[in-house]
């Protein structure tokens, strides 16, 4: 054997849950079976292994997949460490998360330029090469793809708006979290406010459009629901006055004989939030003294126990004529 004489790679080392060849190994792992460092510069050579980030090693020759940059980025999250550090796990969120739960809006996980990792706020730990550090104060409970930690939609679609400047994008991806029915506008725009995004004027725009748009398909749920299960016919979208008197506030479906409101809680969250919910209190408590009963109804309850909602608003139409009977209040559009 000479100089010229190829040498053969060694294997790279067996994984201890599936005792199959490790892909992806960080720096702490190897020297824990073994190998120094010396011993893994001498390997990461063209045809052999890679270092894919800072004490991240792909143990193959070739390109890195999308799932083997999605492990190293969790790897290099964890510290490198062969044991990981004290608190809640990092987890993929942004562009990549939204990719993992199947948004069309986003690119697919091959064309991300870049993967955002998403850690304990107290953790140290810089982003580098292609991968962003989010930190976070609270880190939601994160939902697992393909075997991956991943963060829930709201607040992937928050950290991917973070990074994002064209209008056009926002709102496409706020509009698919909603009417993919993935999460409510509220889930939503509670992540964006609790990230300090809704300064942001184009960030704003798509909000509204947002709003706009989940209002919009609970009305549609609220038509099905007096459609499919036979309720009688309501005024749709009414103000209620008195005689002669003040505004009572607007509903979105009335039966004046029975004296019933239903109300859509479209609202989200925002500065105001206190305030706007004293104003919902104070109207529903002015409708009630007058004899007049509101149904409350969520988005979600809508869109996941329909029939339980039904049932609430024909039992307040059957026990009407066991009240007394409502003030008379003149019904007009809205």
């Amino acid at each position: 054997m000479n100089h010229n004489t190829p040498i053969t790679p060694p294997p790279p080392p067996l994984s201890p849950h599936t005792g199959r060849a490790q892909r992806l190994a960080s720096a702490a792992q190897l020297r824990a079976q073994g190998i120094p460092a010396g011993e893994v510069a001498a390997r990461c050579r063209p045809g052999a292994w890679q270092q894919l980030l800072p004490g991240v090693f792909l143990l193959q020759p070739g390109a890195p997949t999308s799932e083997d940059r999605l492990h190293a980025a969790l790897l290099y999250a964890r510290g490198n460490g062969a044991v990981p550090p004290q608190g809640p796990e990092p987890m993929i969120t942004g562009l990549a998360a939204l990719a993992l739960h199947r948004f069309s809006a986003v690119p697919t996980l091959t064309a991300l330029e870049r993967i955002d990792v998403l850690v304990p706020r107290t953790r140290r730990l810089r982003s580098t090469g292609w991968v962003r550090v989010v930190r976070a104060a609270d880190s939601p409970e994160p939902v697992e793809l393909t075997g991956l930690p991943v963060a829930p939609v709201a607040r992937a679609v928050a950290d991917a708006v973070s990074g994002l400047s064209d209008p056009e994008t926002v709102r496409r991806l706020l509009t698919e979290a909603v009417r993919g029915g993935h999460c409510e506008p509220g889930t939503v725009v509670r992540e964006l406010s609790r990230a300090r995004l809704l300064t942001r004027p184009h960030v704003v725009d798509a909000v509204d459009a947002l709003l706009a748009e989940g209002r919009s398909c609970s009305e549609g749920r609220l038509y099905e629901m007096v459609r499919d299960f036979a309720l009688p016919d309501p005024v749709w979208n009414v103000d209620l006055r008195l005689p002669g008197g003040p505004h009572l506030g607007g509903v979105d479906a009335y039966w004046p004989d029975q004296a019933v409101a239903v109300e859509l809680d479209t609202r989200a969250p925002r500065q105001d939030e206190d305030a706007l919910w004293s104003e919902y209190t104070r109207k529903r408590e002015h409708l009630e003294r007058l004899g007049i009963t509101v149904v409350h109804l969520t988005p979600r309850k809508l869109r996941e126990a329909m029939e339980q909602q039904a049932t609430v608003v024909r039992t307040a139409l059957m026990a009407a004529s066991d009240r007394q009977p409502a003030a008379y209040v003149v019904v007009l559009p809205r």
